[in-house]
């Protein structure tokens, strides 16, 4: 079946058509469709070198909605007001992920916030899991779609850009290794970040005890500064 399907996308890289079959799955791959846009990404890109970054932002384009859309079915269509699953939810629960897979999302929302969307934008991931629990779980909207423009920006212009400088020698390192390189470019970048973080907290840390002398240094010199005025009334 996934054959079939990854054979039926491929076929719209040889349509005139292809650019706007890369939008829609761009599109509802964000939201439920299986397969990733990058196999119809690099087919077109391969077909017409000059246009990878076109096709690039054509696939930003329709994973930037299709990930709002993902928000909207998480936010709307997901629970009923009584606070049941909506029959949406329970199909995708037991043909999709399951109610463990969206509670494990919404726990790494309240810890991670943007990192964990950036994270499931850049690397293989499953995509459509985090729009509709961001939805799902009220999580800031703003926050979400800059985060998503970001990850996805940066995942189908590098695709669009490798192909674009050194063509079709670059596609096998990128079937075989560009999703590990783009996990372990995720863990470092938000290691990095957490360290900075980390530093930065370290650095506020410090500096309060040396705030707290200060107090203490002129909260004692104040009884001698009344020590001194008490001496000038009893002369006077």
């Amino acid at each position: 079946m996934i054959k079939k399907l990854y054979n039926w996308v491929l076929s719209w890289s040889e349509s005139r058509w292809g650019w706007l079959a890369l939008l829609f799955i761009a599109l509802f791959e964000a939201s439920w469709f299986p397969l990733p846009p990058d196999v119809l990404l690099i087919a077109l890109c391969l077909g017409a070198t000059k246009k990878s970054f076109r096709f690039a932002s054509i696939c930003l384009v329709g994973s930037i909605i299709g990930a709002a859309l993902g928000y909207a079915i998480g936010h709307f269509a997901w629970i009923t007001p009584a606070g049941e699953p909506t029959a949406l939810a329970n199909l995708f629960y037991e043909h999709v992920f399951s109610v463990e897979s969206f509670n494990n999302v919404g726990n790494l929302y309240d810890r991670f916030n943007f990192w964990i969307v950036f994270t499931a934008g850049f690397t293989p991931l499953p995509f459509k899991l985090f729009t509709i629990a961001g939805g799902m779980f009220d999580i800031n909207f703003v926050m979400f779609i800059i985060a998503s423009i970001v990850s996805r920006g940066m995942r189908f212009f590098l695709i669009g850009g490798l192909i674009w400088k050194f063509g079709a020698p670059i596609k096998s390192f990128i079937d075989k290794y560009f999703n590990l390189l783009a996990t372990l470019f995720t863990f470092i970048l938000i290691g990095f970040t957490a360290l900075a973080l980390w530093l930065f907290g370290s650095g506020e840390a410090e500096e309060s005890p040396a705030t707290e002398v200060v107090v203490e240094e002129q909260i004692e010199a104040q009884p001698e500064t009344e020590t001194v005025e008490e001496a000038t009334i009893t002369e006077e």
